[in-house]
This record gives C-alpha cells, structure tokens and sequence, in this order.
C-alpha cells in the first residue's frame, strides 16, 4: 500500500463551506480544531482548497445564490470524496426552510454521506461525523477498487 492511500485513510483532509448559516455551527465545527477537541489527534485536517479535499463539511442551509458555488467546489474534489452536512440547516433547511430563496438542506443540491443533526451540533458530534465520513470513503475506495 503506498504511503498517500494509507496516509488518506488515516488522515481525512476536510474542506468546510458555510452556505447561509448563523455561525453557530461554524464555530462549533472550528472548535473541533482547537486544543480542547483537537481533531487532529484524529489526523483530521482542516484545509481551503478543495482540490486537495477528502470530505467536504457543510454548514448552513442551501440558497439559490449558494448552490452554484456549493456544486462548483464539490467537482473540484477528487474522488472517492464524502460530503458531511453539519446543522438542522444542513440537514433540512432548519428555520429557514420556507423562505423564499432557500432550497432546503444540502441533500437538495449534493449527495450527503452523513448527517450530523443539532442546533448547533456539540464538537464531539461533528468529529464523529467526519470520522464516519471517512469510514465512508473507504468504503467508496473499496466498491471504485472491485469496479462496481
């Protein structure tokens, strides 16, 4: 196994896009990098180029102004990559679901591997997520490996 698949699996490089969220679950999701939770003890990395980007985080739920950017930074990625949609925002579209300009949660405009609910989502919550994220990239690496 060469040494950038096994340094993949085990150090999960993380994008993280606020869509139209009220910061709430960006500064949970930020104080996943600080030393009380310190993320990268995981080897979780938190980094701003999503062509270098293994999960994409997303806070903050989905407008038509956004949903261009969003679809935009996640064909940048490279495969196999996950999406992790951090918030009730995310996840459903939160209290802004019925304004006029929201299209709902991400699952409207992208495939989410995993959902972390909340309002706002505790730190242990979204480092679980994105461990499970990666969890699920492997799995993806497995099913692209065997052809399916």
């Amino acid at each position: 196994m060469s040494i950038i698949k096994r340094s993949r699996r085990k150090s999960p490089w993380v994008l993280h896009y606020d869509c139209t969220s009220c910061n709430g679950c960006d500064i949970e999701t930020l104080a996943c990098f600080t030393p009380i939770y310190d993320a990268e003890r995981f080897g979780i990395v938190n980094i701003g180029n999503p062509k270098h980007a293994d999960i994409l985080v997303v806070t903050g739920s989905v407008n038509k102004r956004n949903q261009r950017v969003l679809k935009n930074i996640y064909s940048q990625m490279p495969e196999p990559k996950a999406v992790v949609a951090v918030g009730a925002c995310a996840c459903t579209g939160g209290i802004f679901k019925e304004c006029y300009n929201v299209l709902g949660g991400v699952e409207n405009v992208l495939p989410v591997d995993v959902f972390v609910p909340g309002c706002c989502p505790r730190p242990e919550a979204i480092i679980d997520g994105i461990l499970l994220a990666a969890d699920k990239l492997e799995e993806k690496k497995k099913l692209k490996k065997a052809g399916a």
